[in-house]
């Protein structure tokens, strides 16, 4: 990675594409959005995705975003908020990926005084924390069965109780959530409930990897070049054509978010 960073050339060419912020901004205007996001392409299937994003934000549909690691499946969330009826109300994200199963469900509903060791006081959960809002279940194919099941329920019934609890909490909120997994492979392997997955895939948004978006490649590196140029404070003025074939050619991994640390690697090797 450092080799392929270090090969990127950004010092001398002028750069001849159109500005990517004006471009997010045009964007905004042509499908109602009022956002500054460097959510850029030229790809029609993003495009595609931008006109289901404006049709079902205003709802309260549950909605299930698939996609590779570094897609760009928070970004979609986040605009889908952003627009939603719900965007003046809070928007809790949790990533399930990042938490044990052992603090996973205590996070998400709460817990009374005293429910287990260390239960000092009360704690409201993430669900409590969206009420009216919404809560963005980020990695939802590795929540473990049991809190699934919980999950349903609030789904079915819009209420739960926190842990050592008896008392019912109703809550009002939509659930936005996002996956890098196949999840008919999870539910085959018993991973996943198929119920949970009906209820979570009322609207499915599938974010196709960059390599299949190559006409995004040169915008998303453009967008960063100035975003890091003008961090770091340097007067780098665009790609030289070799640098633009070698982020042409390259498979993107890590789609997006790998092509944003290479970018930011070159910006800091390059002179200005």
């Amino acid at each position: 990675m450092n080799n392929f960073a270090e090969e990127l050339d950004l010092s001398w060419a002028e750069p001849s594409l159109e500005t990517p912020e004006k471009l997010s901004r045009s964007w905004g205007k042509n499908y109602g959005f009022d956002y500054y996001y460097p959510l850029v392409s030229r790809s029609p299937r993003i495009k595609e995705i931008l006109k289901l994003i404006k049709k079902v934000a205003k709802s309260n549909a549950s909605i299930l975003i698939q996609g590779e690691t570094g897609t760009g499946k928070e970004l979609i969330a986040g605009l889908l908020q952003f627009i939603s009826l719900r965007s003046k109300k809070p928007y809790i994200k949790v990533n399930c990926a990042a938490l044990p199963e052992s603090l996973l469900e205590s996070e998400l509903f709460g817990h009374e005084k005293g429910a287990f060791t260390g239960a000092y006081q009360t704690r409201l959960g993430k669900f409590e924390q969206a009420h009216e809002g919404t809560l963005f279940l980020d990695e939802i194919g590795d929540m473990n069965p049991f809190t699934q099941a919980k999950i349903l329920r609030v789904l079915q019934d819009q209420e739960f109780t926190r842990i050592g609890g008896n008392k019912s909490i109703h809550v009002d909120v939509r659930i936005l959530t996002a996956t890098n997994k196949d999840l008919w492979q999870e539910i085959e392997r018993g991973n996943f409930r198929a119920d949970l997955f009906y209820r979570l895939n009322v609207v499915l948004i599938n974010v196709p990897p960059l390599r299949d978006r190559k006409e995004d490649i040169p915008l998303i590196a453009e967008f960063f070049r100035r975003k890091f140029s003008s961090e770091l404070r340097k007067n780098i003025r665009g790609f030289t054509e070799e640098s633009m074939r070698l982020l042409k050619n390259h498979h993107w991994p890590g789609n997006i978010r790998t092509e944003k640390l290479w970018i930011k690697r070159g910006t800091q090797y390059a002179e200005a």
